[in-house]
């Protein structure tokens, strides 16, 4: 089994959660059932789009997508969310919190 945690910034505050928690019902129902699946270790809607972030694929609605990264075997960081409209956007922001939670890490 995996443990997903979201990437918590220097302020405090999660960007995955922040978009989270604007979703619709049935869209964040959608993204909870995927979420799950990754927990059970289903990783096959992962797609890895460089530096060590991978895109979650969310088939449903406006396309939505989930960023994390891998550390190690068993923990997910939860970097950020959102659509296809925005996803190249979403994902340098992704990239960006990954190197910083990398960078944070190997200071502690």
């Amino acid at each position: 089994m995996v443990t997903l945690e979201e990437y918590i910034d220097e302020q405090g505050k999660s960007a995955f959660a922040s978009w989270f928690n604007k979703l619709n019902p049935q869209a964040a129902v959608k993204v909870t059932t995927y979420l799950t699946r990754v927990e059970m270790g289903n990783f096959s809607q992962l797609k890895g789009i460089g530096s060590g972030v991978h895109e979650l694929r969310i088939d449903w609605g406006s396309g939505y997508r989930v960023y994390m990264g891998r550390d190690g075997d068993t923990l997910i960081i939860l970097l950020g969310g959102g659509t296809k409209k925005r996803q190249q956007d979403d994902i340098e922001q992704a990239k960006e919190r990954w190197k910083a939670y990398k960078k944070r890490k190997k200071g502690l």
